[in-house]
């Protein structure tokens, strides 16, 4: 029995994709034991125990490039992580820690690092973010690689090219045979309704909210609705037209397939989802102070593509929305241009692409 660690979350974003990878590697043999290490709080476990995995909780505390009256106290949780990591990884005789990111994920591959355990990292987003650069030095300590889901994400990374693979961005593998019918059942639509399928993270997003109920009026002229508003955002009812869900969980792939049309933020796993669901996109990425651009990279990735229309830069408006909503609505050619466009991306398999290279890394062969 050969064991794999597995470490990231903090959100869906960091989770989600892991558990991709770590399906496939259940698939390609049952030889192989999974289990994630991950933070101790928040909703980490109950996702990855859902899937079926093993979960073992640490400290965590986040990881900041400006001082804040919590940075003391997170130090010592970011090191008491390390060491419960630590524990973990030994008892539990890991061979090799693969990293979904997030500022969870840097006491273990610091602990697999000390152990002299292989680690391996992927970057979801277009320029890496502040864990990532953390783990690259424990990623070339132990022989491991980088995985990207962006070429030019490389750039960032000149001193560790060597180790990079463009991977894309792993989406579980029920997006790409999600059934449309199936998601309409579950939303109590009929066939014929068009839907607009309105995401705003695992967290929901204020913005998005306001955006779409500032909107809905006009918005409900050409498609149902469907709205995952997150939780604690507001009581929302389901009026004609309009479905509000605080979250979507199993089904949430199914409903994408049945979407004509998707808008919400831009983080990794709504761009790279819809991308294999083959659907295009209405972006409104996160920005301004509080974020380092990341999802404004992502956007303007999938917009350059041909893949979405990106509202930001001021135009984060309900005026714009509809505009461009109504502009898609009435184009069929040019939504069937823009969902090629994302199918293209969407091509590039990221789970299978990182599920095979960490299984031949296992069986003795290098890395792909």
């Amino acid at each position: 029995m050969l064991n794999i660690a597995f470490t990231g979350g903090g959100t869906g974003g960091h989770i989600y994709p892991g558990l991709a990878v770590a399906e496939k590697l259940k698939n390609l043999s049952t030889e192989y034991r999974i289990f994630w290490v991950g933070s101790n709080s928040g909703r980490d476990r109950s996702i990855v125990e859902n899937a079926d995995l093993e979960f073992f909780g640490i400290p965590s505390g986040k990881l900041r490039r400006y001082f804040s009256l919590k940075t003391i106290p997170d130090a010592f949780r970011v090191a008491a992580g390390f060491f419960a990591a630590r524990k973990i990884l030994k008892k539990q005789k890991a061979g090799i820690l693969f990293s979904k990111g997030g500022f969870v994920s840097v006491p273990p591959c610091a602990a697999a690092a000390s152990l002299g355990i292989p680690v391996c990292t992927h970057e979801s987003d277009f320029s890496p973010g502040l864990a990532t650069r953390l783990n690259l030095r424990f990623v070339r300590k132990t022989g491991g690689r980088v995985f990207t889901s962006y070429a030019d994400t490389a750039r960032f990374m000149p001193a560790f090219t060597e180790m990079i693979t463009v991977s894309g961005n792993p989406v579980r593998s029920v997006f790409r045979s999600a059934d449309p019918a199936r998601g309409r059942a579950f939303l109590g639509i009929g066939p014929e309704e068009r839907v607009l399928f309105v995401l705003g993270g695992s967290q929901g997003a204020k913005e998005i909210n306001d955006l779409v109920c500032a909107a809905l009026d006009d918005l409900c002229r050409h498609y149902t609705v469907v709205h995952q508003t997150g939780f604690g955002h507001g009581n929302l009812q389901r009026t004609k037209g309009y479905i509000p869900l605080p979250y979507i969980n199993e089904e949430m792939p199914h409903v994408l397939a049945a979407a004509e049309l998707v808008m919400g933020r831009s983080g990794a796993g709504t761009v790279w989802e819809a991308a294999a669901s083959g659907k295009p996109m209405i972006l409104v990425p996160l920005s301004g102070s509080g974020t380092r651009g990341d999802q404004v990279e992502n956007a303007l990735f999938f917009e350059k593509a041909g893949a979405a229309i990106v509202l930001t830069d001021g135009n984060e408006t309900a005026e714009k929305l509809c505009g461009a909503v109504s502009a898609l609505a009435e184009d069929p050619q040019k939504r069937r241009a823009m969902a090629a466009a994302a199918m293209r991306i969407g091509d590039l398999d990221g789970t299978t692409i990182i599920g095979d290279s960490i299984n031949n890394f296992l069986r003795g062969k290098s890395w792909v």
